[in-house]
């Protein structure tokens, strides 16, 4: 993620006026909360969200298979 200066904003910007925030993620997909002048928050749109929790579980479904393919003997005999 390459990060832009326009879509950094303070808290206190982000508590005081959430619709700026809100447009910076409408314009730019993202939008970053500084802390302390520390990026501390991300703000994306709810559709990206859910677009990385499905790949999120992809990515552990494969480890998952990977992980039992190559024990597959130590699991078939705790199975017994």
């Amino acid at each position: 993620m390459q990060i832009n200066t326009k879509n950094l904003v303070s808290i206190t910007d982000a508590n005081h006026n959430f619709s700026k925030v809100a447009r910076l993620v409408d314009e730019n997909g993202f939008a970053i909360i500084l802390k302390n002048d520390t990026p501390r928050y991300v703000l994306i749109e709810f559709s990206q969200f859910e677009e990385e929790e499905v790949l999120g579980g992809e990515a552990v479904d494969a480890i998952a298979k990977r992980i039992l393919l190559r024990h597959k003997i130590a699991f078939a005999e705790l199975a017994k």
